[in-house]
């Protein structure tokens, strides 16, 4: 196994987690330097490559290369610029490497690709349509599928693209095999409410039980976690951030897996690097299905595009199929939010974020949940000097 764009190892370790010492990861690739150390660390017996763009082949014997090439232009949190942008464009130099290795002679890798769902929407689709296109002028049959991490039991409400190309596989056996029913609110509890404090005028990221989707970046343009309402909790103490080790947690890692990269800061890298990071249960899903394909037997629909694309689909040589099919491959046990989160080592919303986030929340209808907005604005009122008139 190979991995480009390696972050810090979730697709890798969810393959280790299934494979054991059967599998050997020969090559990372990252470029940013607190990425590589947690590599250096974590996987410390593999080649670790700087630059993608400097990549000019690939190891001998390559199953699978994994490529969780930047979302930078293709998420709504980020620049949109598209697959052409700077940072997501560097996709191409997969293909190039690719490519090359088919000039040699050498069989093709297996390939999973994992980005934001955004990808399937932004500039109708053009990005999808690009991946396409370079799979298929390799000779790839492909398929992908949006998945939820909540899937994995963890309480993140993460939606990704999971996309799988390969020439000895077929990729609907790994992808369109597994169906579970999704989560109903009525079986999460009510104790705690995630939000984006960063946010506030063009959305919240509101999850019950849970915390939206961890990331790198915000509304603000700043690595940031997302607060957690606990409406049980006395007034001046019922908002709180989770710590960097709560969302590695989050993430599927194991507390401290990006401690190497630690730089003293509060708001230092390892949070852009566990909010940029894949699902570990997600990738271990995968791994599994490597490992043990299924058989698809679901119904297809010819698509042509028009606009964006579905959100589960396959095609090969020009042609395209949608599958009806939902966001929860399975249902692994869920842990519920405050069972993941230390509360002793979580931090109080500071006062200036929560005097920020209020201001915008009030310009909109967001935030309706009952008791929300109350709290709020009494939890602004004792962290601030300043009293401050609730808006209903």
């Amino acid at each position: 196994m190979a991995g480009l764009f390696a972050g810090i190892g979730g697709i890798e370790l969810g393959f280790h987690q299934v494979y054991g010492e059967k599998l050997n990861t020969v090559l990372l690739c990252e470029s940013w330097e607190p990425a590589q150390q947690v590599l250096k660390t974590r996987f410390p017996n593999v080649d670790l490559h700087h630059d993608v763009r400097e990549l000019r082949d690939l190891p001998q014997g390559l199953d699978v290369l994994a490529a969780g090439f930047p979302c930078t232009d293709l998420s709504q949190a980020g620049r949109t610029a598209g697959i052409q942008g700077e940072q997501s464009g560097l996709v191409r130099h997969v293909f190039d490497v690719l490519s090359h290795l088919r000039s040699t002679g050498r069989p093709l890798p297996t390939v999973l690709i994992e980005n934001v769902p955004n990808m399937l929407t932004l500039d109708r689709g053009e990005a999808m349509a690009f991946l396409v296109r370079e799979l298929e002028a390799l000779g790839y049959r492909w398929a992908y599928r949006v998945v939820d991490s909540r899937f994995t039991g963890v309480p993140q409400r993460r939606r990704r693209v999971i996309m799988v190309a390969s020439q000895v596989t077929d990729p609907r056996d790994v992808l369109f095999v597994d169906e579970a029913a999704p989560i109903v609110e009525t079986s999460l509890r009510t104790d705690a409410f995630g939000f984006y404090w960063t946010e506030g005028r063009s959305g919240v990221g509101w999850t019950q039980d849970g915390v939206p989707t961890l990331k790198g970046g915000s509304g603000l343009g700043i690595p940031s976690a997302p607060a957690v309402w606990l409406p049980q909790r006395q007034p001046g103490e019922n908002f709180l951030v989770p710590s960097v080790e709560d969302s590695e947690a989050l993430q599927g890692f194991d507390h401290g897996w990006t401690e190497s990269a630690s730089d003293g800061r509060r708001n230092g890298p390892r949070w852009k690097l566990v909010g940029n990071a894949v699902t570990v249960g997600v990738s271990r899903w995968v791994a599994e299905r490597f490992l043990n394909p299924g058989n698809f037997d679901l119904a297809s629909t010819e698509w042509h595009r028009k606009a964006g694309w579905p959100t589960a689909a396959w095609g090969e040589a020009g042609k395209v199929w949608t599958v009806e099919i939902g966001e929860f491959p399975q249902r692994q046990p869920y842990r519920h939010l405050l069972d993941v989160l230390n509360l002793n080592k979580c931090t109080p919303l500071s006062s200036r974020a929560a005097t920020g986030f209020w201001s915008r929340l009030r310009q909109t209808n967001l935030g309706r949940h009952p008791g929300f907005r109350e709290d709020l604005a009494e939890y602004v009122e004792l962290t601030t000097a300043a009293p401050i008139t609730l808006v209903v």
